[in-house]
């Protein structure tokens, strides 16, 4: 057992040293939502899964605070009305889930960040995330993708896509969490009096 505890540290930590490789994108999706924040507009982020708890989680260190005191950041997980979540896939259509919030939340200028470990297809899988993005690009908001390099198809319809250089889901999620606690920091020092 403790070789197994051992590999998944080690692939863990190869995974999260990779994320260096992302830095030039990192840096633009930054500055994209900060041109956003700062023209009064909003974040909204949204996933499936692992992916919507880590939405969840930046959402509340972006309204809350990450590490410094300053005036909250506006941004809403989409994943968490349950009354949206529930009524929408029940009277339409779990696909639209997102989409549907993006048309009644979503204004011009507004940031969208897409989390999936994996891509949309055709069974049903992530179709949500793909009717987020087009939803978003109909409503002319930047669009950003945090995926894997399984998001092929996702990837292209975004503005700027991340990917994860990893195929197991454990690693792009340690990887994703990652590069929101970035966002998060280099998010909040833009909008902290003292930074």
């Amino acid at each position: 057992m403790k070789k197994e505890i051992e590999l998944i540290i080690s692939q863990s930590k190869e995974a999260i040293e990779n994320v260096s490789f992302l830095s030039e994108l990192i840096e633009q999706s930054v500055l994209e939502i900060i041109k956003s924040l700062k023209k009064g507009n909003k974040i909204l982020i949204c996933g499936n899964g692992g992916s919507a708890a880590e939405s969840q989680h930046f959402a509340a260190e972006l309204v809350g605070r990450f590490e410094k005191e300053r005036l909250a950041i506006p941004c809403i997980a989409l994943t968490t009305d349950t009354s949206n979540l529930t009524s929408i896939s029940n009277d339409s259509s779990f696909d639209y889930v997102f989409s549907r919030q993006i048309e009644a939340l979503g204004n011009e200028g507004d940031i969208l960040i897409v989390l999936t470990t994996s891509d949309y297809d055709e069974d049903g899988h992530s179709l949500n995330l793909k009717n987020a993005i087009i939803k978003a690009k109909e409503k002319n908001m930047k669009t950003i993708l945090l995926g894997s390099i399984k998001s092929e198809k996702i990837g292209a319809l975004v503005n700027i896509a991340i990917k994860v250089n990893h195929r197991n889901t454990a690693r792009i999620q340690e990887c994703h969490l990652l590069i929101l606690h970035i966002l998060a920091k280099l998010i909040e020092d833009s909008f902290s009096e003292n930074n």
